[in-house]
Protein backbone atom coordinates (compact mmCIF):
# COMPACT_ATOMS: atom_id res chain seq x y z
CA UNK A 1 0.00 0.00 0.00
CA UNK A 2 1.44 3.41 -0.95
CA UNK A 3 2.45 5.68 1.91
CA UNK A 4 -0.07 8.46 1.29
CA UNK A 5 1.43 10.76 3.91
CA UNK A 6 4.87 10.75 2.28
CA UNK A 7 3.58 10.86 -1.28
CA UNK A 8 1.16 13.69 -0.51
CA UNK A 9 3.95 15.68 1.11
CA UNK A 10 6.11 15.12 -1.96
CA UNK A 11 3.36 16.31 -4.31
CA UNK A 12 2.45 19.28 -2.15
CA UNK A 13 6.08 20.36 -1.86
CA UNK A 14 6.46 20.15 -5.63
CA UNK A 15 3.42 22.42 -6.03
CA UNK A 16 4.86 25.03 -3.70
CA UNK A 17 8.33 24.91 -5.29
CA UNK A 18 7.62 27.65 -7.84
CA UNK A 19 8.67 25.47 -10.77
CA UNK A 20 6.49 24.02 -13.49
CA UNK A 21 5.26 20.45 -12.99
CA UNK A 22 4.22 18.24 -15.89
CA UNK A 23 1.95 15.46 -14.64
CA UNK A 24 1.10 13.13 -17.55
CA UNK A 25 -2.49 11.93 -17.58
CA UNK A 26 -2.58 8.12 -17.51
CA UNK A 27 -5.33 5.52 -17.64
CA UNK A 28 -3.79 2.14 -16.68
CA UNK A 29 -0.63 0.58 -15.29
CA UNK A 30 0.96 0.44 -18.74
CA UNK A 31 0.64 4.15 -19.44
CA UNK A 32 1.69 4.92 -15.86
CA UNK A 33 4.86 2.86 -16.28
CA UNK A 34 5.66 4.58 -19.58
CA UNK A 35 5.35 8.02 -17.96
CA UNK A 36 7.44 7.07 -14.93
CA UNK A 37 10.10 5.47 -17.11
CA UNK A 38 10.22 8.75 -19.05
CA UNK A 39 11.24 10.45 -15.83
CA UNK A 40 8.10 12.23 -14.64
CA UNK A 41 7.82 12.82 -10.90
CA UNK A 42 4.06 12.48 -10.60
CA UNK A 43 0.97 11.38 -12.50
CA UNK A 44 -2.65 12.31 -12.98
CA UNK A 45 -5.36 9.75 -13.69
CA UNK A 46 -7.98 11.05 -16.12
CA UNK A 47 -11.62 10.01 -15.93
CA UNK A 48 -12.04 10.42 -19.70
CA UNK A 49 -9.14 8.14 -20.77
CA UNK A 50 -9.99 5.58 -18.06
CA UNK A 51 -13.60 5.51 -19.26
CA UNK A 52 -12.42 4.92 -22.82
CA UNK A 53 -10.03 2.19 -21.66
CA UNK A 54 -12.70 0.22 -19.78
CA UNK A 55 -15.52 0.68 -22.29
CA UNK A 56 -17.50 3.21 -20.30
CA UNK A 57 -18.08 6.94 -20.83
CA UNK A 58 -16.93 10.16 -19.19
CA UNK A 59 -19.31 12.46 -17.35
CA UNK A 60 -19.65 10.43 -14.13
CA UNK A 61 -21.09 7.49 -16.03
CA UNK A 62 -18.49 5.05 -14.67
CA UNK A 63 -19.14 3.03 -11.57
CA UNK A 64 -17.03 4.91 -9.04
CA UNK A 65 -15.88 1.76 -7.28
CA UNK A 66 -14.69 0.36 -10.60
CA UNK A 67 -12.89 3.62 -11.33
CA UNK A 68 -11.18 3.57 -7.95
CA UNK A 69 -10.03 0.01 -8.63
CA UNK A 70 -8.19 1.35 -11.70
CA UNK A 71 -6.69 4.16 -9.63
CA UNK A 72 -5.53 1.68 -6.99
CA UNK A 73 -3.84 -0.54 -9.56
CA UNK A 74 -1.97 2.51 -10.83
CA UNK A 75 -0.92 3.79 -7.39
CA UNK A 76 0.24 0.31 -6.44
CA UNK A 77 2.36 -0.01 -9.57
CA UNK A 78 4.42 3.20 -9.28
CA UNK A 79 6.43 4.97 -6.60
CA UNK A 80 5.49 8.54 -7.55
CA UNK A 81 2.51 10.59 -6.33
CA UNK A 82 -0.75 10.06 -8.19
CA UNK A 83 -3.65 12.51 -8.44
CA UNK A 84 -7.05 11.32 -9.67
CA UNK A 85 -9.71 13.19 -11.61
CA UNK A 86 -13.01 12.71 -9.77
CA UNK A 87 -15.14 15.03 -11.93
CA UNK A 88 -17.61 16.76 -9.53
CA UNK A 89 -17.33 14.07 -6.86
CA UNK A 90 -19.68 11.37 -8.16
CA UNK A 91 -22.42 12.50 -5.80
CA UNK A 92 -20.33 11.83 -2.70
CA UNK A 93 -19.97 14.08 0.30
CA UNK A 94 -16.49 15.67 0.33
CA UNK A 95 -15.32 13.70 3.38
CA UNK A 96 -16.31 10.36 1.88
CA UNK A 97 -14.71 11.32 -1.44
CA UNK A 98 -11.37 12.18 0.15
CA UNK A 99 -11.36 9.12 2.39
CA UNK A 100 -12.07 6.79 -0.51
CA UNK A 101 -9.29 8.37 -2.57
CA UNK A 102 -6.82 7.98 0.28
CA UNK A 103 -7.83 4.34 0.66
CA UNK A 104 -6.68 3.62 -2.90
CA UNK A 105 -3.46 5.59 -2.59
CA UNK A 106 -4.34 8.81 -4.44
CA UNK A 107 -2.79 11.95 -2.92
CA UNK A 108 -4.46 14.56 -5.09
CA UNK A 109 -7.66 15.13 -7.04
CA UNK A 110 -9.22 17.30 -9.72
CA UNK A 111 -12.66 18.44 -8.54
CA UNK A 112 -14.78 20.27 -11.10
CA UNK A 113 -17.86 22.48 -10.98
CA UNK A 114 -20.07 20.72 -13.57
CA UNK A 115 -22.29 18.11 -11.91
CA UNK A 116 -22.82 15.66 -14.76
CA UNK A 117 -25.12 13.34 -12.81
CA UNK A 118 -27.51 16.28 -12.37
CA UNK A 119 -27.97 17.08 -16.03
CA UNK A 120 -24.63 18.92 -16.29
CA UNK A 121 -25.72 21.46 -13.72
CA UNK A 122 -23.03 24.07 -13.06
CA UNK A 123 -22.43 24.67 -9.38
CA UNK A 124 -22.72 28.22 -8.16
CA UNK A 125 -19.23 29.60 -7.59
CA UNK A 126 -19.70 29.69 -3.81
CA UNK A 127 -21.26 26.22 -3.75
CA UNK A 128 -18.21 24.83 -5.52
CA UNK A 129 -15.81 26.69 -3.23
CA UNK A 130 -17.67 25.26 -0.24
CA UNK A 131 -17.27 21.73 -1.65
CA UNK A 132 -13.53 22.34 -2.11
CA UNK A 133 -13.28 23.71 1.43
CA UNK A 134 -14.99 20.65 2.87
CA UNK A 135 -12.67 18.36 0.92
CA UNK A 136 -9.68 20.35 2.20
CA UNK A 137 -10.94 19.97 5.77
CA UNK A 138 -11.42 16.22 5.32
CA UNK A 139 -7.85 15.82 4.08
CA UNK A 140 -6.51 17.95 6.91
CA UNK A 141 -8.47 15.91 9.43
CA UNK A 142 -6.82 12.79 7.99
CA UNK A 143 -3.43 14.43 8.46
CA UNK A 144 -2.62 14.21 4.75
CA UNK A 145 -1.16 17.09 2.71
CA UNK A 146 -3.57 16.25 -0.10
CA UNK A 147 -3.36 18.36 -3.28
CA UNK A 148 -6.76 19.52 -4.48
CA UNK A 149 -6.75 20.87 -8.02
CA UNK A 150 -9.89 23.00 -8.23
CA UNK A 151 -11.33 22.90 -11.71
CA UNK A 152 -13.80 25.24 -13.38
CA UNK A 153 -15.32 24.82 -16.84
CA UNK A 154 -16.42 28.47 -17.09
CA UNK A 155 -14.26 29.27 -20.13
CA UNK A 156 -15.12 25.97 -21.80
CA UNK A 157 -18.87 26.58 -21.31
CA UNK A 158 -18.51 30.01 -22.87
CA UNK A 159 -21.05 32.77 -23.38
CA UNK A 160 -23.94 30.30 -23.59
CA UNK A 161 -23.65 30.08 -19.79
CA UNK A 162 -21.66 33.13 -18.62
CA UNK A 163 -21.68 36.73 -19.85
CA UNK A 164 -17.91 36.95 -19.35
CA UNK A 165 -16.50 33.41 -19.12
CA UNK A 166 -12.92 34.48 -18.40
CA UNK A 167 -13.98 36.81 -15.59
CA UNK A 168 -16.16 34.06 -14.16
CA UNK A 169 -13.23 31.63 -14.28
CA UNK A 170 -11.06 34.20 -12.53
CA UNK A 171 -13.58 34.65 -9.73
CA UNK A 172 -13.98 30.91 -9.33
CA UNK A 173 -10.28 30.05 -9.16
CA UNK A 174 -9.73 32.80 -6.60
CA UNK A 175 -12.51 31.39 -4.43
CA UNK A 176 -11.12 27.87 -4.80
CA UNK A 177 -7.67 29.05 -3.74
CA UNK A 178 -9.21 30.67 -0.67
CA UNK A 179 -11.06 27.40 0.02
CA UNK A 180 -7.82 25.43 0.15
CA UNK A 181 -7.11 24.27 -3.40
CA UNK A 182 -3.37 23.75 -3.89
CA UNK A 183 -3.75 24.26 -7.66
CA UNK A 184 -6.47 25.60 -9.95
CA UNK A 185 -7.58 24.35 -13.33
CA UNK A 186 -9.58 26.72 -15.57
CA UNK A 187 -10.27 24.35 -18.44
CA UNK A 188 -10.43 25.74 -21.96
CA UNK A 189 -7.72 28.40 -21.98
CA UNK A 190 -6.31 28.70 -25.49
CA UNK A 191 -4.28 31.91 -25.69
CA UNK A 192 -1.29 33.45 -23.97
CA UNK A 193 -3.45 36.44 -23.01
CA UNK A 194 -5.96 34.24 -21.18
CA UNK A 195 -3.21 32.31 -19.43
CA UNK A 196 -1.37 35.47 -18.38
CA UNK A 197 -4.51 37.01 -16.88
CA UNK A 198 -5.44 33.98 -14.81
CA UNK A 199 -1.90 33.12 -13.71
CA UNK A 200 -1.68 36.62 -12.22
CA UNK A 201 -4.96 36.25 -10.36
CA UNK A 202 -3.90 33.43 -8.02
CA UNK A 203 -0.87 32.43 -5.96
CA UNK A 204 -1.18 28.67 -6.39
CA UNK A 205 -0.13 26.80 -9.56
CA UNK A 206 -2.40 27.21 -12.56
CA UNK A 207 -2.97 23.99 -14.52
CA UNK A 208 -3.37 23.96 -18.31
CA UNK A 209 -4.10 21.03 -20.59
CA UNK A 210 -1.47 20.48 -23.27
CA UNK A 211 -1.05 18.07 -26.15
CA UNK A 212 2.09 15.97 -25.64
CA UNK A 213 3.28 16.73 -29.19
CA UNK A 214 1.49 19.90 -30.30
CA UNK A 215 1.71 21.73 -26.98
CA UNK A 216 -0.81 24.38 -25.94
CA UNK A 217 -2.39 27.33 -27.74
CA UNK A 218 -0.19 29.61 -25.64
CA UNK A 219 2.96 27.77 -26.73
CA UNK A 220 5.33 24.96 -25.85
CA UNK A 221 6.77 24.03 -22.46
CA UNK A 222 9.26 26.90 -22.55
CA UNK A 223 6.57 29.42 -23.44
CA UNK A 224 4.21 28.16 -20.75
CA UNK A 225 7.00 28.40 -18.19
CA UNK A 226 7.68 32.00 -19.23
CA UNK A 227 3.98 32.81 -18.81
CA UNK A 228 4.06 31.55 -15.24
CA UNK A 229 2.18 28.29 -15.72
CA UNK A 230 3.20 25.88 -12.96
CA UNK A 231 1.22 22.73 -13.73
CA UNK A 232 0.54 20.91 -17.01
CA UNK A 233 -1.50 17.77 -17.60
CA UNK A 234 -2.59 16.05 -20.81
CA UNK A 235 -6.26 15.24 -20.19
CA UNK A 236 -7.33 12.68 -22.82
CA UNK A 237 -4.95 14.11 -25.44
CA UNK A 238 -2.06 11.66 -24.95
CA UNK A 239 -4.38 8.68 -25.27
CA UNK A 240 -6.06 10.22 -28.33
CA UNK A 241 -2.70 10.94 -29.97
CA UNK A 242 -1.54 7.40 -29.24
CA UNK A 243 -4.70 6.00 -30.84
CA UNK A 244 -4.33 8.18 -33.96
CA UNK A 245 -0.64 7.35 -34.36
CA UNK A 246 -1.25 3.65 -33.83
CA UNK A 247 -4.02 3.56 -36.43
CA UNK A 248 -1.77 5.26 -38.97
CA UNK A 249 1.07 2.81 -38.36
CA UNK A 250 -1.11 -0.30 -38.16
CA UNK A 251 -2.86 0.58 -41.42
CA UNK A 252 0.29 -0.49 -43.26
CA UNK A 253 -0.43 -4.06 -42.12
CA UNK A 254 -3.86 -4.33 -43.72
CA UNK A 255 -3.88 -6.95 -46.43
Amino acid sequence: MPNVHELASTLSTAHSSGRLLVLPTVWDTFSAAVAVDAGFEGLTVGSHPVADAIGSADGEKMDFTQYLAVVQRITSSVEVPVSADVESGYGLAPEELINRLLEVGAVGANIEDVVHREGDRVRDRNEHADYIAAARQAADNAGVDFVINGRTDAVKLGTDVFTDPLAEAEARIQLMEQAGARAVYPVGLSTAEQVTKLVASVNVPLNVTAHPVKGHGAGDLSALTALGVRRVSFGPLWQMWLAETSKEQLAAWRS
